[in-house]
């Protein structure tokens, strides 16, 4: 009988087959995920207050937007209202994208600790997985951000916004001169609507300027400066075009208004 053919086996001849890049990737991919998705809890961690109006605006922060839209109304008939919004929508499914996620990436981490042989447990194992970024994703909205794509927050901030100008009472003044600031925190939109009075005098070029203005505050780490820059560049348009005239009186009430949704 011919004895089989047996070639010698090298110490770390199970890798010589695979390129030295994929042996590296299945040797520390591991590591660098979960360091990764640990940075991503600590920045959301840390990054929180930005989407709650609690800290973006404090009472000193909102007597002084008071204060701007008392004297910015002073000079004329027009009216505005600035609103803030922690959200616009409460993206549901962003929660559960993220909890899928967690049990993906959780599956991977722990594959060769998850009880493979006992399937009821393996799946309680990854439904606790998947719980546990269900309950980040609510408790961190910086995490829910993360797959809420930018057309989508374009989308529900302009509806928000279309919603809280006839809300407000912009649509009834009687000029039609009422002015709308939005901002919604986590979907990191400024919107700001002039009504048809007002518009046909400025024009798109004049609200994106505002916008911009907003946005410039708030890039320098400042809601309340946003918004005084904002309300100032109304206020100024609107006393240009629709100064205070005899007998005028205050439509809307000077009112910063702050809301979770």
């Amino acid at each position: 009988m011919v004895s089989p053919l047996k070639l010698p086996l090298l110490a770390g001849s199970q890798g010589a087959w695979l390129p030295e890049w994929l042996v590296a990737l299945g040797r520390f991919g591991p590591h660098v995920l979960a360091a990764w998705a640990a940075l991503l809890v600590v920045r959301a961690l840390l990054r929180q207050h930005r989407y709650r109006a609690a800290s973006a605006l404090g009472e000193s922060e909102r007597a002084a937007v008071r204060a701007a839209l008392i004297e910015a109304e002073s000079r004329t008939s027009g009216e505005i209202v600035p609103v803030v919004l922690e959200r616009s929508d409460s993206h549901p499914d962003a929660r559960w994208i993220v909890a899928l996620g967690a049990l993906l990436l959780g599956t991977a981490l722990l594959s060769s600790r998850l009880p493979w042989d006992a399937p009821p447990l393996l799946l309680a194992c990854q439904a606790a997985l998947g719980a546990l970024g269900w309950l980040l994703a609510w408790l961190l909205p910086d995490l829910q951000r993360l797959v809420v794509s930018e057309a989508r927050a374009t989308h529900v901030a302009e509806e928000q916004a279309a919603l809280e100008f006839g809300r407000q009472g912009l649509t009834r003044t009687r000029d039609a001169t009422g002015v709308l600031l939005f901002v919604s925190l986590f979907e990191r939109r400024v919107i700001v609507l002039g009504d048809a009075g007002i518009h046909a005098r400025v024009g798109d070029e004049h609200w994106t300027a505002t916008t911009e203005a907003v946005l410039d505050g708030i890039a320098r780490g400042s809601l309340r400066d946003g918004l005084l820059a904002g309300i100032e560049r109304c206020g100024a348009v609107l006393a240009e075009h629709f100064p205070v005239q005899p007998g005028d009186r205050n439509e809307l009430a000077d009112r910063l208004v702050v809301r979770r949704q």
